[in-house]
């Protein structure tokens, strides 16, 4: 963002703060696109992912005096979001804390590779056609950064359940992109 595009972010949460219904809908509207790529992750469906969208914008609304002004505005974002779908997830019990033992680690370099060839889109899509748990996990290690003993935590689960759902969401997208791979260029 250059500094004008901060001096009216900063302009825009200060409304917020004074709860200022058009700055609310001001900040909404610009940051709705970068929250459904976020949310749409989690979720399954759209409409889910925008409902979770407008739980997070209701939290940020009434969190907002809580919201550092030395930080940058979309991690803080994110996490509300994040923590949204999770929570709405969860009380969904659509995570299930399976427990199962780690399989034994093999070489992913060749797995690894595969995902790499294709893009971030595809990839998205290809991760919302995981289960549940395996999505929930997958983007938060992996797109999200979270660490397994915050995973697990968040999630209800084990740090093990966390690690085995993670290399499972690894192989599944491996053989879906391989089959996608295949089909494209059969």
């Amino acid at each position: 963002m250059t500094p004008t595009d901060n001096e009216h972010l900063n302009r825009i949460l200060e409304g917020c703060r004074k709860e200022r219904r058009a700055s609310q809908h001001e900040l909404y509207k610009r940051f709705f696109p970068y929250g459904m790529s976020v949310a749409i992750r989690y979720m399954q469906q759209h409409n889910d992912a925008v409902s979770v969208l407008n739980d997070a914008f209701l939290k940020v609304f009434v969190n907002i005096k809580s919201y550092d002004p030395n930080q940058p505005f979309k991690p803080w974002l994110r996490r509300i979001i994040v923590n949204t779908a999770l929570t709405q997830l969860t009380k969904d019990k659509r995570i299930r804390s399976r427990e199962t033992a780690m399989p034994d680690h093999r070489d992913f370099s060749d797995r690894e590779a595969i995902l790499s060839q294709i893009g971030y889109k595809e990839l998205i899509t290809l991760v919302q056609s995981l289960s549940t748990s395996y999505r929930a996990v997958f983007n938060m290690y992996v797109i999200d950064g979270f660490k397994h003993e915050e995973i697990a935590q968040q999630l209800g689960i084990s740090v093990s359940t966390s690690k085995s759902n993670l290399l499972r969401a690894r192989r599944k997208l491996q053989d879906l992109v391989t089959r996608q791979l295949l089909t494209t260029h059969a």
